[in-house]
């Protein structure tokens, strides 16, 4: 198993329609021990529901990715109950429903910060603060997930493409950063998935048939499927890798017209 004896945090869990849950299953599978972060006391129930199969997990709510002071919180607590991790999932990400329905000419000043505010800075706090706290194991990797909407024009998609690139840029910039010590950073760019995000996306049904039709694969893909990918890249067996943006999409993004 790719991950025995791994402690992963992933964080953004939701639902199990969504990409955390699918490498959540994944790494698990593969033999890693999970450790959580969700959002609101509220759903507390709720989540440990959706990860109750996850024998041995551990839950923390965390109720700002982007806030300094509450993620030091959260992160040594991480620690000091679970000690180092060795692999961090950040699937956290965020715009305001009237920035995704209107044309991106109209994003607002608070919309526009708001999305690279969650979207992207929370994966430069995130790695700063286990950095920090020296919370990453020796070889550890983080693992963010990005979408082929940061480097193309897709209706709907708008100011959250822009918050895509930010975090794709933060990748390579992290990468350099961390690899002085041999820490791993890379994105997964999953192809379209009916997540509860994905919702917000105006005709996103369409972009699902278009995928099908276009891919090399002709087919979409699934969580598991991304999910697999995430936990090769948070395995040995990608040492060599960092700074990427790996396509988990069927090959839809090497398509032209």
């Amino acid at each position: 198993m790719l991950l025995e004896g791994k402690k992963i945090l992933i964080m953004g869990i939701r639902n199990k329609w969504s990409i955390a849950y699918g490498i959540a299953k994944s790494a698990y599978e593969n033999g890693a021990k999970l450790i959580f972060t969700y959002m609101g006391e509220e759903n507390k129930d709720k989540i440990e529901e959706l990860t109750k199969e996850f024998e041995g997990r551990q839950l923390y709510v965390l109720n700002g990715a982007s806030e300094d002071e509450l993620v030091k919180e959260v992160f040594t607590k991480i620690k000091e109950e679970n000690g180092k991790v060795d692999g961090i999932v950040h699937a956290i990400a965020h715009a305001n429903t009237e920035d995704l329905h209107n044309d991106f000419i109209f994003t607002s000043k608070e919309g526009f910060s708001h999305a690279n505010d969650v979207s992207a800075y929370s994966l430069v706090l995130t790695a700063r603060m286990a950095k920090e706290l020296d919370m990453l194991n020796e070889n550890a990797s983080i693992v963010t997930l990005t979408y082929h909407g940061s480097t193309k024009v897709l209706e709907g998609y708008n100011v959250m493409g822009i918050a895509k690139a930010a975090l794709e840029s933060s990748v390579r910039y992290l990468a350099e950063n961390l690899g002085r010590e041999g820490i791993r950073v890379n994105a997964v760019s999953a192809g379209p998935i009916k997540t509860l995000s994905a919702k917000g996306i105006k005709d996103f049904n369409s972009i699902l048939t278009v995928v099908e039709e276009r891919a090399p694969l002709h087919r979409n893909v699934t969580t598991t499927q991304v999910g697999d990918v995430a936990t090769f890249l948070l395995s040995s067996m990608s040492e060599a890798i960092t700074g990427q943006v790996i396509y988990a999409d069927s090959g839809y993004n090497i398509m032209g017209i």
